[in-house]
C-alpha cells in the first residue's frame, strides 16, 4: 500500500485534542507499523476508515483509499 499520488509509504495521524502531535507509521505488506518504537503520550487506533497523511506530500485520506 502506497500513497496514490507519490508512492511513498510513510504516513501519520493527526492527535483531535492537539494540532501539533501526529503519530507516524509506515504500511509494509499492508499492516501499519510504528514509526516510533518509544512510548509516547498519545497513540491512535489506525484502522482502514483513519484520516492519515501522506509525509511526503499533500494526500490526506482513509487508509482504505490507498492503492495497493
Amino acid at each position: 500500500m502506497a500513497c496514490p499520488i507519490c508512492g511513498c509509504a510513510h504516513f501519520y495521524v493527526k492527535n483531535p485534542d492537539d494540532e501539533y502531535e501526529i503519530c507516524e507509521f509506515d504500511l509494509k505488506g499492508g499492516e501499519v507499523v510504528l514509526a516510533s518504537e518509544e512510548e509516547e503520550s498519545w497513540r491512535p487506533e489506525i484502522t482502514d476508515g483513519t484520516v492519515s497523511y501522506c509525509d511526503n506530500c499533500a494526500w490526506n485520506g482513509k487508509l482504505n483509499e490507498l492503492k495497493k
